[in-house]
């Protein structure tokens, strides 16, 4: 587990390391060049997880499960957010739903933390916690990454999944959502890409999304602009900075305390 720089979260668990390729939104994930390093320097549960395609790091589809990280929220006294597998997907479909019981298991015995699972693969979530009838438990959050209207149907699966709290990352948010349905869902976070190869957002995009947050009743977190501001210039993430509508949206979905 480790600090971060994430706005929305405290530290990062990954018990899985690993990933695949899946829509648009993957094209410039952090998280292969990351892996790419860690392996260089020697990081065990990274090795062998991407490979080079032209000039670019990409995943090779395959995923490590890690034992011995199931030991380290127990450390951890002080209650935290954690963002679990910012390094992989826990629903990925090679990650074993043993292993996913085991994490389940982990979170359960430590609820002075709240845990927060972002997915690309919500139907698989859903089949997963309701096959082996998961607990549903007030501490562990449940979203799914939604970056342009390509794929908006994945809260349709969210919104089935059991959980205290549904949240939705719109990040990078590449393109026009829609009138997204968020009935059930309790959070949103919007961000744009950053770095050098990121690709525009457009201030209508986010606009189109708060619209949904406040009928609905959303909570609204946003995250960047990224590499671009609202003004469609490319600047550092630090020089486009976090307002939009001139202030600063850092809301956060109702907390059940244990």
């Amino acid at each position: 587990m480790a600090e971060t720089e994430i706005e929305w979260t405290d530290a990062t668990w990954n018990p899985v390391a690993g990933c695949t390729v899946l829509s648009a939104g993957c094209t410039n994930c952090y998280a292969m060049q990351m892996a790419k390093r860690l392996e260089a320097m020697g990081v065990e549960k990274y090795k062998g997880l991407t490979r080079t395609s032209g000039k670019r790091t990409v995943w090779k589809g395959v995923v490590h499960e890690d034992i011995k990280s199931l030991e380290t929220p127990y450390r951890w006294r002080k209650p935290r957010k954690i963002f679990v597998n910012s390094m992989s997907d826990l629903f990925h479909e090679d990650v074993s739903s043993g292993f996913i019981q085991k994490i389940w298991k982990v979170m359960k015995e430590t609820p002075q933390h709240n845990y927060q699972i972002l997915t690309k693969r919500p139907e698989r979530m859903l089949d997963v916690l309701v096959d082996h009838v998961v607990d549903v438990l007030p501490n562990v959050w449940l979203g799914t990454s939604i970056e342009n209207s390509e794929v908006v149907e994945r809260v349709n699966y969210l919104r089935k999944a059991p959980a205290a709290i549904r949240f939705i990352s719109f990040e990078p948010l590449i393109g026009a959502v829609g009138e997204i349905d968020l009935t059930d869902i309790h959070w949103a976070i919007i961000g744009g890409e950053s770095g050098p190869k990121a690709r525009p957002v457009e201030e209508k995009w986010i606009s189109e999304i708060y619209d949904q947050c406040n009928f609905h009743k959303t909570a609204f977190f946003f995250k960047q602009w990224g590499t671009w501001g609202s003004d469609n210039k490319k600047r550092s993430k630090k020089a486009n900075g976090r307002k939009y509508l001139g202030r600063t949206w850092d809301e956060m979905p109702q907390v059940i305390v244990a």
